[in-house]
């Protein structure tokens, strides 16, 4: 019997599937809330794989086995990132547990003034983020610290996430040591530092606007008084043995990761450093994560596995605290896990039944000009980023199909790289079901919903990036491409 040709699907039967998991999404957010990526989510995700599959198999005829392997692709893709997410769950019991987040809540709140706290928190996971090169590093160690100082300090944790997220995310774009970057300087073929110049010209007009906001933001707030931030730091002190030894837990983190050691040795050899110093700083906690059914080093042994893998809950005298030093451990992490998975799944099988190419191909129609040709780059990394829920996969995807495109047009590479980092890499923490946005919104214990429409960073690049492209400024065309 002849085998059927495969089936390059319509734009209406590609959207079927993105048209079902958004409707899905809508009602499964609006029944469940905050708790959607407790597994409500996952179903969603995996059901509108399904009906992707449907398409795939009996409307454009593609194998099963090619789907499989699609599927399996772009999980082995993201198969690192998964174990990143479990050593930071560890990191997190463990820096809390042992005192060192804890410390740096307790000198934060007596260095960071209330009223520029938004505008500083910005730019030191600015600072971080770009020495470190990892958004994600910086948002699991520093973050968490300064999330504790701003809900201290009586910010809503939406503002303090967002000032957090664009900071991070704009170190993690101009750094020459970030993955994102250098994959997308990759992928158009631009020199590196070529790729990071030219990214100033939209990157450094974004992140003044969001410092202004935040700026003006931190003076209009009304700060709790100094008897509740002295009740805190008291409350602080009390429970835990603040000290500046403890410091060096994330001093030595920074020197690992200036050394460029791979993320995933910093992430455990910090933990493990962390466990350590818990045994000696906070003997007392670990004797009550430990439970009653355990004496000595044994319940000690036994507080110290529970604050890697588990939940921990300490008492501080003040609700808000309490909340803020409970960790999750690497268990709290299982969810976005499974959340990963399935988006995977998703994004595996649109790529194999070809949906994301016949979608892509709308963009085109609207690139008759410069500024067109780049918001048409923009929304189609934006698609991307929600249809494959990957900023990696997003970012190859994106490069791969609009580099022929800008060559043919005489437009030099560094155009579409930068717009890819504008339109990709600091959009991914803003869609609940990416591996970013699921990342950062369990890191931080703040939904993506909640910090979305405060990461003004995030928010404003893309549209710098169409408006610089609508002035002219700085693109060049060669004389001899093509209209």
């Amino acid at each position: 019997m002849e085998e059927r040709a495969v089936r390059q699907p319509s734009v209406l039967w590609s959207l079927m599937p993105v048209a079902v998991l958004v409707s899905l999404l809508f009602f499964t957010i609006r029944t469940f809330g905050s708790n959607a990526l407790g597994g409500g989510s996952q179903i969603v995700l995996l059901a509108s794989t399904a009906v992707c599959i449907l398409v795939a198999r009996f409307h454009c005829r593609v194998k099963w086995q090619a789907i499989e392997e699609a599927i399996a692709g772009n999980i082995t893709g993201v198969s690192t990132a998964l174990l990143i997410l479990l050593l930071i769950g560890a990191l997190s019991g463990s820096w809390m547990v042992s005192g060192v987040v804890p410390t740096l809540i307790y000198y934060g709140m007596q260095l960071i003034h209330p009223s520029v706290y938004l505008a500083s928190t910005c730019v030191i996971c600015a600072i971080v983020s770009m020495i470190t090169g990892s958004s994600w590093t910086t948002i699991a160690t520093i973050g968490i610290a300064l999330l504790g100082i701003g809900q201290a300090q009586g910010y809503d944790s939406g503002w303090i996430a967002g000032a957090i997220v664009s900071g991070a995310y704009f170190g993690d774009k101009v750094s020459p040591l970030s993955d994102t970057t250098v994959l997308a300087s990759s992928v158009t073929g631009t020199p590196i530092f070529t790729h990071i110049r030219y990214l100033m010209i939209t990157t450094v007009p974004s992140m003044a606007i969001s410092l202004v906001i935040f700026l003006v933001a931190g003076l209009l707030h009304d700060a709790p008084g100094t008897e509740q931030m002295t009740g805190y730091a008291a409350s602080l002190k009390q429970t835990f043995h603040i000290s500046p030894w403890l410091l060096v837990v994330p001093g030595i983190t920074g020197i690992l990761i200036a050394k460029r050691v791979p993320a995933l040795a910093t992430l455990f050899l910090a933990a493990v450093l962390a466990g350590v110093f818990a045994l000696f700083f906070q003997p007392g906690i670990l004797d009550t994560i430990g439970g009653s059914d355990a004496e000595g080093l044994t319940a000690r042994f036994k507080g110290l596995l529970i604050a890697f893998y588990g939940t921990t809950q300490i008492e501080t005298g003040h609700a808000a605290l309490n909340e803020l030093v409970a960790t999750r451990g690497m268990g709290g992490m299982m969810d976005t896990i499974w959340l990963i998975l399935c988006a995977m799944s998703f994004g595996g099988a649109m790529a194999a039944g070809g949906m994301l190419g016949s979608i892509i191909s709308v963009f085109l129609r609207f690139m008759r000009r410069t500024a067109g040709m780049v918001a048409s780059t923009v929304v189609s990394g934006l698609f991307f980023n929600i249809a494959t829920a990957d900023q990696y996969i997003s970012i190859m995807l994106t490069g791969s199909m609009f580099k022929d495109i800008y060559r043919d047009r005489g437009y030099e590479t560094r155009l579409l790289g930068r717009t890819i980092e504008d339109a990709v890499t600091v959009t991914s923490p803003l869609v609940p079901w990416n591996t970013c946005g699921m990342t950062q919104s369990t890191i931080l214990g703040v939904s993506t919903f909640t910090y979305l429409p405060y990461c003004f960073f995030n928010l404003l690049s893309p549209l710098m990036s169409i408006f610089v492209a609508s002035l002219g400024y700085k693109i060049h065309r060669q004389l001899n491409s093509n209209p």
